[in-house]
């Protein structure tokens, strides 16, 4: 079983930047991919940004493309997400996925607000 745990959210105005922290237990098995989803009120959990381990390949939602980054540090069991130019439709709880092996591992969410 993989522990999987977010931090970092809070509440900004527009235009501020906010760093995403997702953490991941050992485990025996390697890190295949790693994401980052959100969750506004009355809608859908959608991906915004994952990231391969292997090679390093990254993909983003269209909305937050050129304002987003996801990164791993050297070990990849921690993740960020560097979030610039935020806007109100950012806001949300963002999650972090972590697959590892066969499993999908989700953490508890981290609440994101922007202000107007």
């Amino acid at each position: 079983q993989v522990q999987v745990a977010e931090s970092g959210g809070d509440l900004v105005q527009t235009g501020g930047s906010l760093r995403l922290r997702c953490e991941a237990s050992e485990s025996d098995f390697a890190i295949v991919a790693m994401g980052w989803y959100r969750q506004a009120p009355g809608k859908q959990r959608e991906l915004v940004a994952a990231l391969l381990t292997d090679g390093g390949r990254t993909n983003y939602t269209e909305s937050v493309k050129g304002r987003f980054t996801i990164s791993t540090d050297n070990a990849k069991n921690t993740m960020y997400l560097q979030m610039n130019n935020l806007k109100p439709e950012d806001s949300g709880v963002y999650y972090c996925v972590v697959m590892v092996g066969l499993g999908e591992y989700w953490g508890q969410g981290t609440q994101v607000t922007v202000s107007s």
